[in-house]
């Protein structure tokens, strides 16, 4: 049985030890829990900072380690499963579990409980944080900083509109691979908007076009997920769209009908799929 290389921490050489039953490699090792240390981290294809980055971690993420080399981490991310490499200095033990979570779309932390000290960050909605002080407005977070509580909220509260959670992401660049508030691709932005409500959605744009429930066109309502060949936009209404795309290089709003008029003069073709979660 072929299984999806994206997702399955396996290589000829090295696969996860829970995977030994299921793929054949030279040898397997056990995972090895580590957290993004960083605001951000890339996951790239390949152990090279030149190589393409095919999704990101944010801050407090799990990433699930097999290999280290030449500066790079091979492994696992548990937010989502993506398979890759991330510079192993942006990764740090795994120390108790977060217990809050960014819920503005991006903020800073402080070096003190104080809005004039050293500004850390910009921290992304849906960063993972264990709070181990409050002072005033302010919670500390470990190996991080000083949050404004304002920003934060408890791991387990969700949001309810996906749509709105988009719509947050407005004007926010295009970045291939990106999920950050700074920048982020088209499933990014489905992903980070499903996800602040309670919805997992995989990583990329054929993954996610097979979960959920059809709908059919006609009866598109707010929250439907529009698939084209590689790329996804969230519908705000029965007519118009929200998504992070390359035309404006730009998370935008526009109506449906003019996506869909240039993608099929780009020879993109109709949409493949809609579907609703």
């Amino acid at each position: 049985m072929s299984r999806d290389p994206r997702v399955t921490l396996a290589r000829p050489d090295l696969a996860a030890r829970d995977l030994e039953a299921i793929v054949t490699a030279a040898q397997y090792a056990d995972r090895r829990r580590l957290a993004c240390a960083a605001p951000a981290a890339a996951i790239r294809r390949d152990s090279s900072p030149e190589a393409e980055q095919v999704d990101q971690l944010l801050f407090g993420e799990g990433f699930d380690v097999l290999d280290m080399r030449d500066g790079f981490a091979w492994g696992q991310a548990r937010r989502d499963g993506y398979v890759g490499f991330v510079e192993v200095s942006a990764l740090k033990p795994a120390d108790g579990a977060p217990n809050m979570k960014v819920s503005a779309i991006r903020t800073y932390a402080f070096a003190e409980p104080s809005i004039k000290s050293r500004a850390l960050g910009p921290y992304s909605l849906g960063s993972l944080l264990r709070i181990e002080a409050r002072q005033g407005r302010f919670a500390r977070a470990a190996g991080a900083g000083w949050f404004v509580e304002d920003h934060l909220a408890p791991v387990g509260a969700f949001e309810t509109d996906p749509a709105a959670v988009a719509e947050r992401y407005l004007g926010a660049p295009y970045l291939w691979g990106g999920r950050e508030s700074l920048g982020l691709d088209c499933s990014g932005l489905t992903l980070q908007a499903f996800g602040a409500c309670g919805i997992a959605l995989a990583r990329d744009t054929d993954q996610q076009a097979l979960g959920g429930t059809a709908v059919a066109e006609g009866d598109l309502r707010r929250g439907d997920l529009v698939f084209w060949q590689g790329h996804v936009a969230i519908m705000l209404d029965g007519a118009a769209i929200i998504h992070a795309n390359a035309h404006h290089m730009a998370t935008a709003k526009e109506p449906l009908s003019q996506t869909r008029a240039r993608y099929l003069a780009a020879e993109v073709g109709e949409p493949t799929a809609f579907r609703r979660y």
